[in-house]
C-alpha cells in the first residue's frame, strides 16, 4: 500500500473561466478520487493580476479582508476589498494588498470597452483607503487594467492634480491626457514607511512599438487611430511630469501605464509571481512536499517567461520535488514536467473545457493521482 504523500497544489487562474483557488480546490477533489489518504497544501498563484487578493488570503494566516467602495474604470460606484496581512515586528501596522482587477479592472466593465474615459481613480482609492488604516507597507498588483491613463486617476486619488490649458483638472482616461499640460504632486500622499511594492510579469517601457498603448490598448477598446493617440498622451504625461528617465523602465508600460505612474510616486515593480510565492513562503511547503502541481490557462510559448507556473516548476526543482501541469490547454514542450494534462484533451474540445472547467479539473487532478 502506498504511503499517504503531501501534494502542493499552485496552479494561476484559468482567465475567464476558473479562479486559481478555485482551480487548486477543483484538483484536490479529483485526486481525492483515486489517492484519499493524500493531504494538500492549496496555493493557489497569480501574477499581480486577478486572484492575487485570494493567493495571499489562502496562504497568509490571520489575513482580513476590508470592504471598500469605489470609483470603477467606468465611473460607477464599485464595492470590493483589500486584504490586510498580520502585523509584524518589522511591520506593526501590518500590509496592505491591492489589485487593480477588482478596482480598476477590466473585468468590471463585463464585454464594455472605454478605451478613452476608463480610469484608475478606484485603484487609487482603495490605496489610499489602506494608508488611511495605517498600513506599514503595501503590495500592488496591477494585472487586468480596464484603462491606459498613465496612472493618473491612481495618482489624483492620492492627492495629485492634473491640469489642462484652463487650469481645470483634466477629464478621467485617456481622454484627460490630451488636454494635460501641468501637474502638481505637492499633496501627493508619502509612501508607507516599508515602502510599496507593484507585482507585475509586464516589462514593457511606457511608450512606442511595445509600449502599453500598442501592446495592451486594442484589448481595452483602441483601434490604430486610438492607439496613436493614447500613446501621445502618454508622452504629455512624461513631459507634464518631467519624468522622462523612468517612461523606459522595464514596467513602466503595465496596466495601461499605472507603472509608470507608481514610480514616480517611488514605488518597486517586482516580478509578480516570484514575489508572490516569496511572500506566500511557497518554497517552504515545497520543500516538504512530495509532489507540486501547478498550471494554467494556456501554457505556451510565453509560459516559460516568469509566468506563475514556470515560477512554481523552478522552485520544486530547486528543492528536488517532481511537478506536474494541468492547463487548459498545453501548447508547448512539457518533457520538464513529470506529468501533464490538458483540459481541452480530457474534455474532447476547447469548448466544451470552457463550460465546465471545474469538472475537467477535477477529472485531470484524478489522472495525475494514478
Amino acid at each position: 500500500m502506498t504511503s499517504p504523500r503531501t501534494i502542493v497544489i499552485a496552479p494561476d487562474s484559468l482567465k475567464g473561466s476558473a479562479t486559481a483557488a478555485d482551480a487548486a480546490v477543483a484538483i484536490a477533489e479529483g485526486w481525492v478520487r483515486t489517492a484519499p489518504s493524500d493531504s494538500f497544501v492549496l496555493r493557489p498563484m497569480a501574477d499581480g493580476g486577478e486572484g492575487t487578493l485570494d493567493a495571499f488570503e489562502k496562504a497568509v494566516p490571520g489575513a482580513q479582508r476590508m470592504s471598500v467602495r469605489v470609483t470603477g474604470p467606468a465611473g460607477t460606484a464599485v464595492t470590493t476589498s483589500w486584504l490586510r496581512l498580520p502585523a509584524t515586528e518589522e511591520l506593526p501596522g501590518g500590509t496592505g494588498v491591492v489589485e487593480i482587477a477588482s478596482t480598476s479592472g477590466i473585468e468590471l466593465l463585463g464585454d464594455e470597452r472605454r478605451p478613452f474615459d476608463a480610469s484608475t481613480l478606484g485603484f487609487g482609492q482603495a490605496i489610499a483607503a489602506a494608508l488611511a488604516a495605517g498600513v506599514s507597507k503595501l503590495v500592488l498588483g496591477i494585472g487586468s487594467s480596464a484603462s491606459t491613463d498613465g496612472g493618473v486617476g491612481m495618482l489624483t486619488a492620492l492627492g495629485a492634480r492634473f491640469f489642462n490649458d484652463f487650469g481645470a483638472s483634466v477629464a478621467p482616461g485617456a481622454a484627460g491626457l490630451e488636454e494635460l499640460v501641468s501637474a502638481d504632486l505637492s499633496a501627493l500622499k508619502p509612501l508607507p514607511a516599508g515602502g510599496v511594492q507593484v507585482l507585475s510579469d509586464v516589462t514593457n517601457p511606457l511608450r512606442g512599438s511595445t509600449g502599453a498603448a500598442a501592446i495592451f490598448g486594442p484589448q481595452k477598446g483602441l483601434d490604430e487611430e486610438g492607439v496613436e493617440r493614447a500613446d501621445a498622451g502618454l508622452g504629455r504625461l512624461v513631459a507634464a511630469l518631467d519624468r522622462a528617465d523612468l517612461a523606459d523602465v522595464e514596467g513602466a508600460g503595465a496596466a495601461g501605464g499605472t507603472g509608470f505612474g507608481l514610480l514616480v510616486w517611488g514605488a518597486q515593480l517586482v516580478p509578480g509571481s516570484a514575489a508572490i510565492a516569496e511572500l506566500t513562503g511557497l518554497a517552504s511547503d515545497i520543500a516538504r512536499a512530495d509532489l507540486v502541481v501547478t498550471g494554467e490557462g494556456r501554457y505556451d510559448g510565453q509560459s516559460e517567461a516568469g509566468k506563475a507556473p514556470a515560477h512554481v516548476a523552478q522552485l520544486a526543482r530547486a528543492a528536488g520535488v517532481p511537478v506536474a501541469l494541468v492547463a487548459g490547454a498545453i501548447q508547448a514542450d512539457t518533457s520538464g514536467f513529470s506529468a501533464a494534462e490538458s483540459l481541452t484533451e480530457i474534455a474532447g474540445s476547447t469548448e466544451a473545457a470552457l463550460a465546465d472547467p471545474l469538472r475537467w479539473l477535477r477529472d485531470a487532478g484524478e489522472r495525475l493521482a494514478r
